[in-house]
């Protein structure tokens, strides 16, 4: 493949829904270069969020070892926050209150494709965790959320959208939440 047709998958969540920020994403893409080949807006199902999210141990383990280590920086006690301070109990909680914030409103689903575009997408949407965000990012100039915060409110990180993080990640997730339907081929002015 060349490196021009690379494509990455990007969902915009609910709270970049609510801000209205679904045109300044796609102008923050195209800005850079990106095409967007494939965009719909759409209310998911519990059983299609509940897919995108992997289930194993292993991925729910990793979600609470990133709480336990956020509390450890900010000198937060898990026990009296979430009960425990077993990665293996929080993982599951906060998997829960990822579901529940992105079904709680509707989503807008892209293929964006380009030179490098998994890369160049993650770079332009900055780091997940909004509080580190660079100006000049999406999250960092929209969002300042941070895990702290939403675990204290018993919720999920508002950071805007999702991006893939690897190419076969955004192999797997066009597949999901696309299909069959027609990604759209065209030539960018200048091209």
């Amino acid at each position: 493949m060349h490196p021009k047709s690379e494509r990455t998958f990007v969902m915009i969540k609910p709270d970049g829904v609510k801000k209205g920020l679904i045109g300044e994403v796609i102008k923050r893409f195209e800005q850079r270069d990106l095409k967007i080949v494939a965009l719909e807006m759409f209310q998911p199902t519990y059983e299609e969020m509940d897919a995108h999210y992997p289930k194993d141990l292993e991925w729910i383990t990793r979600l609470g070892n990133k709480t336990l280590a956020t509390y450890e920086k900010y000198n937060v006690d898990p026990v009296k926050e979430l009960g425990t301070k077993d990665s293996a109990k929080i993982g599951p909680e906060i998997r829960k209150w990822l579901l529940e914030y992105m079904l709680a409103a509707p989503l807008v689903k892209m293929v964006v494709e380009g030179a490098h575009a998994v890369d160049m997408v993650r770079k332009i949407c900055g780091p997940t965790m909004p509080y580190l965000a660079d100006m000049g990012t999406i999250r960092g100039d929209f969002t300042n959320d941070s895990p702290v915060l939403a675990n204290m409110e018993k919720r999920a990180v508002a950071n805007i959208l999702h991006a893939s993080e690897t190419a076969e990640e955004a192999a797997h997730e066009i597949e999901h939440w696309f299909g069959q339907k027609e990604m759209y081929s065209y030539k960018r002015h200048g091209d």
